[in-house]
């Protein structure tokens, strides 16, 4: 996976390519899944979601170019991997999921890989954040938005960095957005495909594609 995928796609970042070598990816999808666990694509992980692409997990930490001393915001635990994943790239990892159901599973499957005490997993609407945390350096978005989330971006630090899709259906790019003085700096990244950021500044549901 890494050094086809990861590495033979452009991901150049050592730390993180370690990191995704580090994490057992096979501990956060469904048993009957596993024999794919490591296949370049977003695999099922029930309630209408997915576990990301490793190439897009991937991509969205080296866009967040942590060094160790973060603190940082994962919104859309989903299977809980890429909160593990920036767990051995940050110093504090918060990570939010809108569906009890799979907040629990996240929890279970990262006790299991043995990152309960590094990712702390809280239920709501992660479009809002995490006011009594924040100010995070970076957030991570694991689903994609209609626009810009206002309330995650006022939740970084001065020069932190967002990465989240933005878009609809077949139509979606990552951004990597920098809170600057002037506003948010936004730079384009990579076409993408993600389910959607369902909340109060996301979807009110699952949008046709």
């Amino acid at each position: 996976m890494v050094r086809r995928q990861l590495r033979g796609r452009g991901i150049r970042d050592e730390r993180v390519l370690a990191a995704m070598g580090r994490v057992p990816r096979e501990l956060f999808v469904p048993d009957e899944l596993r024999p794919y666990a490591y296949d370049d694509a977003a695999l099922p992980i029930g309630l209408g979601q997915t576990i990301s692409q490793p190439y897009m997990v991937a991509r969205i930490c080296a866009e967040l170019e942590l060094r160790g001393t973060e603190k940082v915001l994962d919104v859309g635990t989903g299977s809980g991997y890429q909160a593990a994943v920036l767990s051995e790239l940050a110093r504090e990892v918060h990570t939010i999921e809108r569906l009890p159901e799979l907040a629990a599973r996240a929890r279970a499957s990262l006790a299991a890989a043995g990152y309960a005490d590094r990712v702390t997993v809280h239920e709501g609407d992660g479009t809002l954040g995490l006011e009594p945390e924040a100010p995070f350096d970076a957030i991570a978005v694991a689903a994609a938005a209609p626009e810009l989330p206002a309330t995650l971006y006022d939740q970084l630090e001065p020069r932190g960095r967002l990465v989240v899709p933005l878009g609809r259906g077949l139509h979606q790019m990552l951004e990597l957005v920098v809170r600057s003085p002037e506003g948010p700096a936004r730079r384009r990244a990579v076409p993408c495909r993600f389910v959607p950021l369902v909340g109060q500044e996301g979807f009110a549901q699952h949008p046709p594609g």
